[in-house]
């Protein structure tokens, strides 16, 4: 009984996600609460489970809160705008330059664990010379997406984030195994945009102005909000402040790794430096705090849901329940090789599941039942994250890539075709050497 309830509860949770009627918090709180009276536990003890979840997952809030600060106040001063500018300028007038400087823009832009801002630098720096080499745009959304994914590994990303909240453990623990992972993946994917763009030189020699066409589809965008935009993001720009931002940057990245000290706590301290650094006047201070609030309080809101959620199935056992059950229903030479099935299959759930869906309703389950057989949790997540993260930003439930399609001017439809196998393939190779090197 345990187990169908549980599955229900899983089945729900997905639908009403997949089906954007109602926010993840919603979802992730009221469904296992109803779930967990039907199994006749009384409101006392769904108080305790939820407790319970949420201490699983507070140091993991805290982390996101101040890392998505960070990071924000960082670009917000053009830290990284030198660099990009840099890369754009080595880069212009050759195909194959282009492309690489793509992935190198892109990998840098995502510092700061947003997709959205990531799109936002890049997809509007890059398109006009897309536009002049008569290069595909899709090619360009193609490669910002995955460069993307692979940076968004980091601990303050969203999906380690979430993998961290559903196994109870540090988010940075989690996280340095999979530093070589992001290294090779960066590699992999500069030899990737090295031979696409060998195949768009041809292309482009072929089809001549066939690009035209869909940069026509494109529709203008507001010129005045524009420049409105500009004008602010240029007032809060710190040039002079460039070298004192990259060292504080650079530290805290640093004890980030090294790992003295809590990740939270190093963001926390990383941004009350570069307020009153950046910032004198108390309030331009809280304008940085509040342009950035609504990011970060949706993200901690959405880890603590799923605190909650996670602790209510865990208190009534249902995981462990499912996780029985199926082990006496999986034929028994696939179950310890559940993690890497659905690893390898991890882009296109992308296009059926939420990323909320994938790590916290398909994650525990995976992980419950593979470590029954000796896998450890971490083999089991490893692989269920390099599997899927590629895949991130060709998934319709991604509103980062909403945006890009529309600052680009494409069709989510024409993307999909474009992009969906060759990311599939690119995630596949990079979970096979991820298996060969021991991280999974």
């Amino acid at each position: 009984m345990l187990s169908i309830i549980g599955l229900l509860t899983i089945v729900v949770i997905v639908a009403l996600l997949i089906s954007n009627k109602i926010t993840p918090i919603v979802a992730l709180v009221l469904v296992p609460i109803v779930s967990a009276f039907v199994a006749g536990f009384s409101f006392a003890e769904i108080g305790e489970f939820f407790n319970s979840g949420i201490d699983s997952v507070m140091s993991v809030v805290i982390m996101f809160i101040f890392a998505i600060l960070f990071f924000g106040i960082m670009q917000d001063v053009g830290l990284f705008d030198p660099l990009i500018n840099k890369m754009i300028a080595v880069s212009r007038g050759n195909v194959i330059a282009v492309a690489v400087g793509t992935v190198l823009i892109a990998s840098v832009a995502q510092l700061d664990g947003s997709g959205a801002s990531t799109f936002l630098i890049s997809i509007p720096a890059l398109l006009p010379l897309y536009k002049r080499l008569k290069m595909n745009p899709y090619l360009l959304l193609l490669l910002v997406g995955m460069s993307a994914s692979i940076m968004n590994m980091l601990p303050w990303g969203g999906p380690l984030g979430r993998t961290a909240a559903v196994l109870g453990m540090d988010v940075t623990e989690l996280w340095r195994p999979l530093i070589k992972v992001q290294v090779i993946g960066l590699v992999l994917l500069i030899g990737l945009a090295v031979l696409l763009a060998i195949r768009e030189k041809r292309l482009i020699a072929k089809r001549g102005d066939f690009n035209e066409e869909i940069y026509k589809e494109a529709q203008p965008v507001v010129k005045d909000s524009q420049d409105e935009a500009s004008l602010k993001a240029a007032s809060l720009r710190r040039p002079k402040l460039l070298w004192a931002n990259t060292i504080l940057a650079l530290a805290v990245i640093g004890v980030l790794v090294w790992g003295v000290i809590p990740a939270g706590f190093a963001f926390m301290i990383g941004v009350s430096l570069a307020l009153p650094l950046n910032y004198p006047n108390m309030k331009d201070q809280m304008d940085r705090i509040k342009d950035h609030a609504p990011s970060a309080l949706l993200m901690a809101a959405i880890i603590l849901a799923a605190g909650s959620f996670l602790g209510i199935l865990n208190g009534t056992l249902m995981l462990d329940s499912i996780a029985n059950d199926l082990v006496k229903i999986l034929p028994a030479f696939v179950i310890p090789y559940l993690h890497i099935i659905i690893g390898f299959f991890g882009v296109p759930f992308d296009l059926l599941l939420s990323t909320d869906a994938y790590y916290f309703a398909l994650l525990p389950i995976v992980e419950q039942v593979v470590t029954q057989f000796g896998v450890s949790s971490l083999s089991a997540a490893y692989a269920m994250v390099i599997g899927n993260i590629i895949g991130t930003f060709v998934s319709p439930f991604s509103p980062a890539l909403w945006l890009a399609l529309g600052l680009a001017g494409l069709e989510m439809g024409r993307h999909i075709r474009y992009s969906l196998f060759i990311m599939w393939g690119f995630s596949i190779v990079l979970l096979g050497i991820s298996i060969l090197i021991g991280v999974v």
